[in-house]
């Protein structure tokens, strides 16, 4: 049997993590490896991980999350990768119904149903969509789940926040880049995962609860900087040449609808902030990358199936005004 090496990043996460680590205690396929790489805890985070039976990686200060998850992959064992956030509780059944699903239909990597913490209905996530514009989408998010939300069994970018991979997807595509630290380097894996073409498969039946926004909180003005920031690195790095022809309104449109979103919330500065760090190391990103053309069809696909999801669930005010104006 394969051996499963869960990865698991966290900073000052003490309360969160018990849970975590006593649910992977408790699955029916067992983890052969739970390892907690810490960024500089001073909440005795790594002292209950080891306590509590986890390998702790102490990385002495805040790395960011995909410097943390990357370390984790690197002094792991196992074939199999469980990467999970800090403050998510997986249902004891969730990696052999994960593992059973990815081995019959030979899919490299697989995203379950995840729900809001202390909900049997309320979607947290599935997997993320990738519009045109540079802007991601966790589909279901904030969605009733009357089973009918994800007929497809296609996973196509897979949130880190809990996920199952095949270590050799990383020696294909590489690690996180680490240049994103947090927010929206798994998109940005996701997609050097679709463009290798290495499938993915959504497991609904393995099930998981996410606290959400635990460490810094969905509207944080570090987190509001990150994201802005990361969506124009997403452009940078992988649009092709020219792009700005085709795709360049709808990036312009989403981008500031965006903003619009982050300024209601009172995070303006924050985001404007993101976004002329994004601009000035544009070039940068731009000169390391790879760009490809079949990244133009891949995003049109994607925000099909974006615009296809938000018919079915009901439309978010901002993707009506995206989809209607691009």
């Amino acid at each position: 049997m394969s051996l499963v090496s869960a990865v698991i990043p966290n900073w000052n996460g003490r309360t969160l993590l018990i849970p975590l680590l006593e649910s992977l205690g408790r699955q029916s396929r067992p983890v052969d490896e739970v390892i907690v790489v810490d960024n500089g805890s001073e909440d005795g985070s790594a002292e209950v991980a080891e306590a509590l039976g986890a390998k702790v990686i102490r990385l002495g200060r805040n790395t960011g999350f995909a410097s943390a998850v990357n370390r984790g992959i690197l002094g792991s064992k196992g074939a199999w990768l469980l990467v999970a956030n800090n403050d998510v509780v997986l249902e004891e059944h969730w990696l052999e119904r994960m593992m059973g699903a990815l081995e019959e239909h030979g899919a490299w990597f697989g995203v379950g149903k995840i729900y809001q913490t202390g909900s049997h209905q309320r979607l947290d996530a599935t997997f993320d969509l990738l519009a045109r514009s540079g802007c991601a989408w966790r589909c279901g998010q904030g969605r009733t789940d009357r089973g009918t939300l994800a007929p497809e069994n296609s996973a196509w970018l897979p949130p880190l926040t809990a996920a199952l991979f095949c270590r050799k997807i990383f020696e294909r595509v590489g690690l996180l880049d680490e240049r994103f630290e947090s927010y929206l380097e798994d998109v940005d894996f996701g997609l050097r995962c679709l463009l290798a073409g290495i499938p993915g498969r959504y497991v609904p039946e393995a099930v998981a609860w996410h606290r959400g926004g635990a460490t810094l909180g969905a509207y944080h003005p570090e987190t509001v900087r990150r994201i802005a920031r990361n969506q124009v690195f997403l452009v940078a790095k992988h649009y092709p040449p020219g792009w700005w022809r085709r795709l360049g309104w709808p990036v312009l449109v989403g981008q500031l609808l965006w903003g619009l979103v982050a300024a209601r919330q009172g995070r303006g500065m924050s985001y404007l902030k993101g976004k002329l760090e994004g601009l000035r190391r544009f070039g940068e990103i731009r000169r390391s990358a790879q760009p490809s053309e079949t990244v133009r069809s891949l995003l049109a696909a994607s925000e099909r199936q974006l615009e296809a999801w938000q018919r079915r669930t009901g439309y978010d005010a901002y993707w009506r005004i995206y989809l209607a104006l691009t």
